[in-house]
């Protein structure tokens, strides 16, 4: 299994955020985690609101954990509402099973990290997110 540079986590919020202006979104908050969670690269655009950054370390920090993009997270949400307030309390990393983060994978399909975004609608966010993992070489789940 390979793991997730630092540059490659500095190219895929360049590239996420180029998506984003390219689109017309607003301003965007992103962060890339690593296979153990731990936040590799972050940064928030010119303008995004104060929470951004840690809007989507949760959004990257959950499906990490739990080994799924957060669209599946937030259908949990919606269907076990109690079971994922008690997971976002007893974990030791930030939790939001909310649309807006994608596992990165190698070339060899493993999950290296997660790159999570805040500032658009769900949909907007995971877009982003994709179009970073893509630009750096790497796969989305």
């Amino acid at each position: 299994m390979s793991a997730l540079t630092y540059s490659q986590a500095q190219g895929l919020i360049s590239a996420a955020f180029a998506a984003a202006r390219a689109k017309g979104y607003k301003p965007m908050g992103l962060v890339v985690v690593d296979a153990a969670g731990q936040i590799k690269a972050a940064a928030r655009e010119d303008g995004a609101t104060a929470l951004r950054i840690d809007i989507a370390n949760g959004k990257a920090s959950a499906a990490l954990g739990m080994g799924v993009n957060s669209r599946a997270l937030a259908q949990r949400a919606k269907d076990l509402p109690a079971f994922m307030t008690a997971l976002a309390a007893v974990s030791s990393q930030k939790f939001l099973p909310q649309t807006g983060a994608v596992l990165i994978q190698d070339a060899a399909g493993q999950t290296i990290g997660a790159a999570g975004a805040s500032g658009g609608t769900g949909d907007e966010d995971e877009e982003i997110c994709i179009a970073g993992i893509a630009a750096v070489g790497l796969k989305h789940a």
